[in-house]
C-alpha cells in the first residue's frame, strides 16, 4: 500500500471530456486525488459535492482536485454536469490506476470490481504527502486531514 513519502505512480487517463490527463500535467502544484466507487451513488455524491463546495480553499493553496473512478468518460461527463462538479474527473476503466494506488475492491472470486474510496495528497514534486484508503465504501475520507496536509505544503 502506498504511504506518505512514496513517489506517486504516474498515470495517463481519459477525462470526462475525453482528453488525456497525466500526473505530470499537475507538476508544480499540489493534487488531491479522490478515488470513488461509482458515479451517481449517494456517498460518492456527498464526497465529490463536498470537494466542489470547498474548491476555493484548495485553489487558494495551489491544489487541484481530481476524482477517479472506473466509470466510462461518458458516464463521468453526465455525472459532472448533473452535480455541477468544477474539477477534473478521470476514467480508470481498465482499473490500472486504482490497482497502482492500492485502491481497488475485489469480489469474493478475486475479480477487480470498483475503486475503493481513497484520498491522496500529492505535492508539487510528485511525492505522496497523505494517503487514506477506506475499506468501507460508506465512509468518507478525512477531509480535515486532507486540508491540513494541503495547508502544510504552502
Amino acid at each position: 500500500m502506498l504511504k506518505a513519502g512514496d513517489k506517486a505512480p504516474a498515470f495517463t487517463l481519459l477525462s470526462s471530456d475525453k482528453k488525456e490527463v497525466k500526473l505530470q500535467d499537475f507538476q508544480g502544484g499540489n493534487v488531491v486525488l479522490l478515488f470513488f466507487p461509482k458515479a451517481f451513488t449517494r456517498v460518492c455524491t456527498v464526497e465529490l459535492c463536498t470537494m466542489r463546495d470547498d474548491i476555493a480553499y484548495y485553489q487558494g493553496l495551489n491544489a487541484q482536485i481530481v476524482g477517479i473512478s472506473v466509470d466510462t468518460p461518458e458516464i463521468l461527463a453526465d455525472y459532472k454536469q448533473d452535480q455541477h462538479l468544477n474539477f477534473t474527473l478521470l476514467s480508470d476503466i481498465d482499473k490500472t490506476m486504482s490497482t497502482d494506488y492500492g485502491s481497488l475492491y475485489h469480489d469474493e472470486f478475486g475479480n477487480k470490481t470498483v475503486s475503493k474510496r481513497s484520498a491522496f495528497v500529492i505535492d508539487a514534486e510528485g511525492t505522496i504527502r497523505y494517503a487514506e484508503v477506506l475499506e468501507n465504501a460508506g465512509e468518507l475520507p478525512n477531509f480535515d486531514l486532507v486540508k491540513a496536509t494541503i495547508a502544510e505544503l504552502n
